[in-house]
């Protein structure tokens, strides 16, 4: 009888154990500084992290930059609007009226922060938009920074269209 309580003693330890660890896990994904130093990359000038956890969309890249047929302080005003339209984003950086922004989306259970560097660049047929879109935490993001990126190039494509 008092090896079994010495058992359920020890699990019941165990159990607290691991469920401490994993509230410290949480809390760290969530309230980790996040450094705009670190995350606030040029996407043209980006080094990639050999991990299948980002995603590029400028020259030599997963897929070259866009060019949209609006001004970059059409595309900057439209760009703001769709991505902060989104749950869990917010600026860390810069500003899409400078051409040059970074945005943290959170994921919605966990809170991972993925960091999406834009710029926006004149071209002579409107502005060219290169992304660098990356994971903080992890290996692999099975490819949810890729379908970001298109997704919000598409919305951004939609409202210019709508609005032009």
């Amino acid at each position: 009888m008092q090896i079994a309580q010495g058992a359920d003693e020890m699990l019941k330890n165990a159990l607290i154990g691991v469920g401490l660890i994993a509230a410290f896990g949480v809390a760290y994904i969530r309230y980790a500084p996040l450094y705009p130093n670190q995350w606030h990359v040029d996407p043209a000038e980006a080094v990639r992290t050999g991990k299948p956890n980002d995603f590029l969309m400028s020259e030599g890249g997963d897929l070259p930059p866009v060019v949209l047929a609006a001004d970059v302080a059409t595309v900057a005003a439209a760009l703001d609007a769709v991505v902060l339209a989104e749950q869990a984003t917010f600026v860390m950086a810069g500003s899409a009226s400078e051409g040059f922004v970074t945005y943290v989306q959170r994921s919605r259970l966990m809170g991972f922060p993925d960091m999406v560097s834009i710029t926006l660049r004149p071209v002579d047929t409107g502005t060219a938009l290169r992304a660098y879109a990356r994971a903080r935490d992890g290996h692999s993001d099975l490819g949810v920074n890729a379908a970001r990126v298109q997704r919000w190039v598409a919305a951004l494509e939609a409202r210019l269209e709508q609005d032009g």
